[in-house]
């Protein structure tokens, strides 16, 4: 057996355990770092992650004149999340989000030269006032992998460099327990051809900080703990998260005696496509669909009375598809709408932001998108497809979906429908879709992203395209409750001795940070300031 001995163990090396080893590091504490991916490139899902932030009182708000304050973040975070009376840690993460975003991640990140794209977006705006009040969406250059690499060059670089052991490719299976104190951890090296002996390791550490990531990835552990609020658990529920994040340490900790809580608050998405290029089973994309698409159902049929629409209740959105027979959507669109508006959740999906090319975000912006991301879909996503004519289209339809479900009439008649009360003009207009549509072109950075009322039969506008969705799982809002000190707290309350957690694994915070509706964003700055809390917590620097 290998063994280890440290202040401070971290289990997991995504964004929340490499913010938690930096803080560390910083204050001079020794820390062993232990990531299971043997491949030795730290960062987990962040790498993976568009890198949207929701931060409030910063240069990019005051530039784009933008009135926040904490007490505004925290009335929306409030709306929007639904506490319960038993959420009492969520909400004061909550409260420590909104008074400390500012210093504890905007500030921390510039200092560590990461920059924000200067416009701000506003995701989430809501239905019922019950989102954002104003934009706070900051995009990181660089995507999440730009983040998360920039901080892990400068783990490599630090001063304190030889207080720190990092140790890829080392899974833990078993955290270590002696007179109700947690000690360290036990698990197995991955990839090692020697003998089965020589590949256990443990870790001996005063304090453990737990940062292993959701159980999004584990599609049995999520059709478990399924929100019936979302209709059945779905038999064709698409993955967005890497099979790594199978909730293992959530059954460990709570066997240590660790509460968890509120797994059934989850953060998926209503449009998911499958993967042209999967990685692992039922691999799925996000997509940021179109705004100006028409949502159908599985028969072709306009969803409604009250037209789905992104951008505004993600959680009601997962609630309308997964009350829909079959659970299966459609969005129908031409290719100017597609171009200018459809886009993909991750760093790869978003080459310009990942590779920090401030002018061509520019100029795609200005001439109506770029098509290389809608090309490479219909060309190599089997959920997408396009034709010159709405009968030919729905002929490749329910050939894509491999029945007869879809209805020309139907779908045809729906949009006619659409199309006809955008000729009537503004003053004769009557539609929910285009009242919000007009909204959002309001905000700058929503008017480049955003057609102006585009009918979808245009032959100017073609081919036509149409997007066959499902349920794509993603984040964890619920896992192991945590103090503001991220100690791990039992059955009673109670800080479990030498216990610690932060990032997803904890829900962001608390078991719960965001209640049932994200503001969108909070994820990654989040896992920062879990794991800055954990860090001074054991340092006694809070």
């Amino acid at each position: 057996m290998h063994t280890y001995k440290s202040e401070v163990v971290v289990i997991g090396a995504g964004l929340a355990g490499i913010a938690t080893a930096l803080e560390l590091l910083d204050l001079n504490v020794p820390v062993v770092l232990l990531d299971g991916a043997p491949d030795g490139k730290p960062g987990g899902q962040a790498n993976e992650a568009f890198g949207g932030m929701l931060l409030s009182n910063t240069a990019e708000q005051a530039r784009n004149k933008i009135k926040d304050s904490p007490e505004l973040l925290l009335a929306d975070w409030h709306n929007a999340a639904c506490f319960s009376d038993d959420d009492h840690w969520p909400k004061r993460w909550a409260e420590l989000y909104a008074e400390q975003n500012r210093p504890m991640i905007y500030d921390w990140l510039k200092q560590r030269s990461i920059r924000f794209f200067p416009s701000v977006q506003w995701v989430e705006r809501g239905l019922f006032g019950n989102g954002n009040s104003v934009p706070r969406y900051h995009i990181a250059w660089g995507c999440g992998r730009g983040v998360v690499q920039t901080l892990v060059r400068q783990l490599e670089s630090h001063p304190n460099l030889k207080q720190l052991t990092f140790l890829s490719g080392h899974r833990v299976s078993t955290l270590s327990l002696s007179d109700g104190k947690i000690t360290g951890c036990e698990g197995i090296i991955t990839g090692n051809d020697s003998e089965p002996g020589s590949r256990v390791f443990s870790v001996s550490a005063t304090h453990t900080v737990v940062c292993t990531g959701g159980i999004n990835g584990n599609l049995e552990k999520v059709r478990q703990h399924w929100d019936p609020c979302y209709g059945s658990a779905p038999a064709n529920l698409l993955s967005g998260s890497s099979p790594d994040a199978d909730g293992a340490m959530h059954d460990e900790v709570a066997r240590a005696g660790g509460r968890v809580v509120n797994l059934n608050q989850m953060w998926n998405y209503a449009a998911g496509v499958r993967h042209p290029e999967p990685a692992f089973p039922d691999h799925g994309l996000s997509l940021i669909p179109p705004r100006s698409a028409l949502w159908l159902d599985q028969h072709g049929r306009r969803i409604g009375p009250m037209p789905l629409i992104t951008g505004f209740d993600t959680h009601d959105l997962c609630k309308q598809i997964g009350n829909l027979p079959g659970q299966i959507s459609w969005q129908v669109m031409n290719y100017r709408i597609a171009v200018r508006e459809l886009a993909v959740s991750g760093t790869d999906t978003n080459p310009d932001f990942r590779d920090g090319k401030l002018l061509r975000v520019v100029w795609n912006s200005l001439r109506g998108g770029d098509p290389a991301l809608m090309d490479w879909l219909i060309e190599q996503c089997p959920d997408v497809v396009s034709a010159n004519t709405p009968e030919e289209l729905v002929a490749k339809m329910n050939q894509a979906a491999g029945n007869h479900d879809v209805r020309a009439e139907d779908m045809i008649r729906d949009i006619r429908t659409y199309d006809n009360n955008i000729a009537r003009g503004k003053k004769l207009q009557n539609d929910d879709q285009i009242r919000r549509l007009i909204q959002l072109r309001n905000w700058l950075p929503d008017r480049f992203r955003t057609c102006n009322l585009q009918p979808i039969i245009d032959p100017a506008a073609g081919p036509l395209i149409a997007i066959r969705e499902q349920l794509i799982s993603r984040k964890s809002m619920g896992g192991m409750q945590t103090d503001t000190q991220s100690r791990v707290l039992d059955q009673a309350g109670e800080a479990i001795s030498g216990l610690y957690a932060a990032g997803e694994a904890t829900g962001f915070g608390g078991g719960g940070i965001s209640g049932i509706r994200s503001l969108e964003g909070t994820f990654l700055s989040n896992c920062i300031l879990n794991g800055r809390r954990a860090a001074q917590g054991i340092a006694g620097k809070l």
